[in-house]
């Protein structure tokens, strides 16, 4: 039998961490005990400097069908049968987001999510949150909670319409419509779409590449992706600036223009 803490696996080689949501007899749903532990494995990955990329995967079929909805009707409601909104479990609520869905978002290293299969509710919210998304044609997507009567959490509204727009977003959210691979990758909710059986070695292949490019660079690229949404083009380009500058003063960078040069792979500080 599994624990909570096996709920969620860290695995780390070769500068790539994998975090596995594994409670595949239940489609990888969430309690709160794995929130905790993803949030516990985001930190130390993004903490180690070992770790160069991170992938978040789904043991079996599924990446990650969202909340426990079996233990809400056992509970009586997401709610545990309560009759008004708790601030402590309000705040509790947004500590999980933070330290899940926010850290995943803003994490100083690159993020691939492999999906394999249903990805629901939060966990669509953590597929969102990452830098890419791959998938295969048995891939699935739906926010979900207008189907259980939640308007939402874990930053699905907010990711979606920033990746599909806000006239798409309001047809997923109020609909909730279920997406296989090819209609993911249309709507740029996926960039890869792989066959079933290369999942795992395409979204390796995909990590390795990362993993071997310059991680200091990396890091300035996703804080100029981050940033820009808020910003102007004046300020985007203010702040961009002096992340390349010193871009260019580092030994990576001096490594890449002289393996451009004898035409050869640029071999990158680690």
């Amino acid at each position: 039998m599994t624990t909570p803490t096996d709920h969620v696996l860290l695995d780390l080689t070769d500068g790539i961490a994998t975090i596995t949501f594994n409670r595949p007899e239940r489609r990888n749903a969430m309690s709160p005990a794995m929130v905790e532990r993803l949030g516990e494995l985001l930190a130390q990955t993004e903490a180690d400097p070992a770790v160069r990329v991170l992938v978040i995967t789904g043991a079996g079929r599924a990446f990650c069908s969202g909340g426990d909805v079996q233990q809400f009707d056992a509970d009586g409601g997401e709610g545990g049968g309560a009759t008004e909104v708790d601030p402590a479990a309000v705040a509790e609520q947004l500590r999980h987001q933070e330290m899940t869905v926010g850290r995943i978002h803003a994490f100083a290293k690159p993020v691939i999510a492999a999906l394999p299969g249903a990805a629901a509710g939060a966990g669509l919210g953590f597929a969102l949150a990452a830098d890419l998304r791959i998938g295969t044609p048995r891939t699935v997507v739906a926010t979900a909670f207008a189907s259980i009567a939640l308007s939402g959490d874990f930053g699905v509204a907010w990711l979606l319409e920033r990746l599909v727009g806000p006239a798409t977003a309001r047809e997923l959210m109020f609909l909730g419509p279920r997406l296989d691979g090819p209609a993911c990758l249309d709507l740029g909710l996926l960039n890869r779409l792989v066959p079933e059986e290369e999942l795992e070695v395409r979204t390796r292949e995909l990590a390795e590449q990362l993993a071997a490019g310059s991680a200091g660079t990396l890091a300035s690229i996703k804080r100029n992706l981050l940033e820009a949404p808020g910003q102007t083009l004046a300020e985007s380009m203010a702040a961009e600036v002096p992340r390349h500058k010193a871009c260019g003063l580092t030994a990576d960078h001096v490594e890449a223009a002289r393996a451009f040069v004898e035409k050869r792979p640029p071999v990158f500080t680690r």
